[in-house]
């Protein structure tokens, strides 16, 4: 039995961008509706092992953590917003401090601050190694008690409720009863991450399908910069690991990558050695397991004492001792998988988008703020300054709102339960392997032509089954997987440079201006909010209308 559900705001999403949002408008008095996927505490934002990128240290300056995002950002990051978001960072830190995140502590009881690759300086706040866990579950139980704030769990979204151009909240289906319900509230905020589901090889939680991003370009929001996909150049490889991810903090800190015969090989490939970017350090891995036709790297931190990494990494030494590696003495075994969506739907620096009373905020959204290739530690960072910006944003409009009219119900009279499930894992398995040929680290145009071509009929496939039988969670992953698997070849075809993350042997050198690459929706009724800077046309962006 379906049913309904009002509330001021819905917000898709229980990760550290959703949660920050959340919490800041049920505060204001606004009542709140979190959908979540699964169980709390299961998205992206638990695995976060790093840590959070902010200018605390009083050697380190506000400019100096603009520079290097915008050197690591290959020319493409929107400077206002890296400077917008940097310039909150301290702030950000201090809220979560505020909520009760315990980070660690140095000698002087200081924090302690660590270093990652592309950071000129020791600036990345962690609670060991495991941030992310720390940060999910401080805000996870701040939610839980707010009064204002209602928690619906092992529910996915379907599509955005539209009436006249404007967002009413969305058809949501409930993974326990199979009912599909309606969500209306005044506005609507995805936070659903990102999509690196998509490929075949990934560090992300099984949620990562790009369902947030595949909305809001079936209600009418342009898309940018979805051909830069950052593949983490640390993954344990082990059978039983299922990819567990070995944190960037651990080259930071001496970390060395070896060949199986114990040689060093990233001073080859970037003076930096280990500290370059990960694009640059994905590269490497990935030509040294084609050119010697090997099934993965090592990354040594043995050197470094028991007690030391006990201190600072001890999510990372208990996992691999539980497939038999002892990091105090062995080399753990890691290759590069996809990481994080580093574009996304087009939002302002409240992260609204194109469509009225629609936000995007966290791995979902496009701020501008990661160019073409995210930094460390950036990502929780923007997380919490723009669900902070979207709460104040919904705040200051929501007394000039108006409540939604009631929508109708889900239509299920057409459709029948599946018998033909095979379907689904089939398509599943197929698009995200081609993805990994196709449309990986190092791409060709003509691999992104033949993606392209089964992307699309894939889609039709799907779209078909979609039409015909009731809707499960499988099925809507797959859709939402199959919308964006297509975004991002059509992005990767419009750029003809390699730039970031998009490195492509056709177009081996970078072009003079760059551009971000927005693509637009059919039917696509207007300018929207894209971001200071985002152009429509001209030298600054590759505008395609599809």
């Amino acid at each position: 039995m379906s049913s309904s559900y009002q509330h001021d705001v819905l917000v898709l999403g229980s990760g550290a961008a959703g949660l920050t949002a959340a919490l800041g408008m049920a505060r204001a008095g606004l009542r709140v509706a979190v959908i979540c996927k699964r169980d709390l505490n299961e998205g992206s934002t638990w695995w976060a092992q790093g840590g959070i990128a902010a200018v605390i240290d009083e050697a380190d300056t506000v400019e100096d953590h603009i520079a290097d995002t915008l050197v690591a950002g290959a020319g493409l990051c929107r400077e206002e917003a890296v400077r917008f978001t940097v310039e909150n960072s301290r702030a950000a830190v201090e809220w979560l401090v505020e909520q009760g995140v315990e980070f660690d502590r140095g000698a002087g009881g200081g924090f302690h601050l660590t270093r990652e690759g592309g950071h000129g300086h020791r600036r990345i706040i962690h609670s060991a190694d495991a941030t992310g866990r720390a940060v999910s579950e401080t805000l996870t139980s701040r939610a839980l008690a707010e009064p204002n704030i209602q928690i619906y769990t092992h529910r996915v979204g379907i599509d955005l409720i539209m009436r006249d151009d404007r967002c009413e909240g969305a058809y949501v289906l409930n993974q326990k009863s199979g009912s599909v319900d309606v969500f209306q509230a005044r506005f609507t905020v995805l936070a659903t991450g990102g999509a690196s589901k998509v490929y075949l090889y990934t560090s992300n939680p099984d949620g990562a399908t790009g369902d947030g991003i595949a909305m809001a370009w079936r209600a009418g929001c342009r898309v940018s910069n979805l051909e830069f996909n950052q593949f983490h150049p640390t993954c344990l490889y082990h059978p039983k690991a299922k990819s567990f991810l070995i944190t960037e903090a651990i080259r930071g800190e001496g970390g060395v990558l070896l060949l199986p015969d114990g040689e060093r090989f990233m001073q080859r490939y970037d003076p930096r050695g280990e500290l370059a970017p990960r694009d640059i350090v994905a590269r490497a891995i990935d030509h040294e397991m084609k050119r010697l036709g090997i099934d993965c790297v090592y990354l040594d931190i043995s050197h470094k004492s028991p007690d030391f990494l006990l201190e600072h990494f001890p999510t990372v030494k208990a996992r691999c001792l539980e497939l038999g590696i002892d990091i105090t003495r062995d080399p753990i075994p890691v290759v590069p998988a996809a990481h994080y969506t580093c574009g996304g739907v087009m939002v302002d620096f409240e992260g609204r988008t194109d469509v009225a009373n629609l936000y995007a905020i966290g791995e979902t959204s496009c701020t501008g703020l990661h160019g073409a290739n995210r930094m460390a530690s950036n990502s929780l960072l923007e997380c919490l300054v723009y669900g902070q910006a979207a709460a104040r944003s919904i705040i200051a409009r929501f007394p000039q709102s108006s409540e939604p009219q009631p929508a109708r119900a889900w239509d299920e009279s057409q459709v029948v339960d599946s018998d033909e499930d095979v379907v689904i894992s089939h398509n599943w398995d197929e698009l995200r392997r081609f993805m990994w040929d196709f449309v990986g680290i190092v791409r060709t145009t003509k691999r992104l032509q033949r993606a392209l071509n089964r992307a699309q009929l894939l889609k039709q496939e799907i779209a078909e089954y979609y039409s015909n039988y009731r809707v499960t969670n499988d099925l809507l992953e797959l859709r939402s997987l199959a919308v964006v698997a297509e975004l991002i070849i059509r992005s990767a075809l419009a750029r003809k440079e390699s730039r970031g993350l998009h490195f492509t042997l056709d177009y081996p050198e970078l072009e003079p201006v760059a551009r971000d690459t927005i693509l637009v929706p059919p039917g696509f009724r207007g300018e929207g909010h894209g971001p200071t800077g985002f152009a429509d046309g001209g030298e600054r962006a590759v505008v395609q209308q599809l």
